[in-house]
């Protein structure tokens, strides 16, 4: 099954089931497979790298089962916050440049965007990331096609907007949005010209076949989004996840894998739970074709991988005692 039609175009029509078989396929062959992919595709000693705020923290009214920011999990200990002003967004979108990071992301608990100063505050804040020489990339929920404009016209590069997981199984992890409510948002950014960062969480309850279908809706979408970023459920106190067992660091591997298969030139994002899967496997994720990380301590209100455990990490991937790189 190659991830490309006879012509070389990148292939939309993967189905669940061949997705599903390919993720099931022996796990170095799969791997050895994706790196194939990757590299046709993507320089293989760069990895990427964004940082992540949580510009207004909680009070969301969505119910999202994994979220401790919803409104509807009370038991969750979280301290609600209003939008952050954005020269304090700013300074810290200065100091994660300074740190390494290419792309600046800025998360707020929405359902959907609300015209008015909060909006406006925020079309500022994409404004001044852009000013710095980053990327800027937001989540605010769902949107109007006139909002999607303006925050085109501040210089946007991305909207993340996750699909969470396969339309089977999303009923059981969220019930105030519909899975086309989400597409559709998609639909609207996609419209306005601005990148589309759409992903997904594993280690929720689902199956390998909803996994697949997942990959199957992202596949699907035409062109392929240029962000993915894969989340392994951080399970959080007081939310209905809670008691679900931590990801096998493996399953990661083989989900991203198969996404570089079947989402060939998109970025891959080593996202929420990063820091669960420790060193080896996290480079064997950079091997199946993981090309980004979260930098800094703290996702949004999830913990990261601790600055000196990159530094390590990044300092083990790097060539040494001068040696040049090999070529790709």
């Amino acid at each position: 099954m190659s991830p490309h039609h006879p012509d070389g175009t990148l292939r939309h029509d993967w189905t669940p089931s061949e997705i599903e078989a390919l993720h099931d396929t022996a796990l170095l062959d799969l791997v050895g497979r994706a790196n194939a992919v990757h590299r046709r595709h993507h320089d293989p000693n760069r990895i990427r790298k964004a940082s992540l705020l949580s510009v207004k923290t909680g009070g969301c009214p969505e119910d999202c089962a994994y979220c401790p920011q919803s409104a509807h999990h009370r038991e969750v200990d979280l301290t609600r916050d209003r939008l952050m002003d954005p020269a304090s967004v700013l300074a810290q979108a200065a100091r994660a440049k300074a740190a390494g990071a290419e792309r600046f992301c800025m998360g707020a608990a929405w359902r959907q965007v609300r015209d008015g100063p909060e909006f406006d505050a925020v079309v500022a804040m994409v404004e001044g990331v852009r000013a710095l020489g980053m990327e800027a990339c937001v989540t605010l929920g769902m949107l109007k096609a006139h909002q999607a404009a303006r925050l085109a016209e501040a210089g946007l590069t991305a909207y993340n907007h996750n699909l969470d997981t396969g339309p089977g199984f999303y009923g059981r992890i969220v019930t105030t949005r519909r899975y086309e409510d989400r597409l559709d948002t998609l639909a609207t950014v996609r419209a306005a010209g601005i990148g589309l960062c759409c992903g997904g969480i594993v280690g929720m309850g689902e199956s390998v076949a909803d996994r697949a279908a997942l990959l199957a809706v992202l596949a699907g979408l035409a062109p392929h989004p240029e962000s993915v970023p894969i989340n392994a459920l951080v399970p959080v106190e007081g939310t209905p996840l809670a008691g679900r067992p931590r990801l096998d660091p493996l399953d990661m591997v083989r989900m991203v894998a198969t996404a570089r298969l079947v989402l060939p030139a998109s970025v891959l994002r080593l996202s929420a739970g990063r820091a669960q899967l420790g060193r080896e496997a996290q480079v064997l994720c950079f091997l199946a074709g993981a090309n980004s990380v979260f930098s800094g301590d703290t996702l949004l209100t999830t913990p990261n991988a601790e600055h000196d455990d990159d530094a390590a990490l990044f300092a083990a991937l790097a060539p040494r005692n001068g040696a040049a790189t090999a070529p790709a």
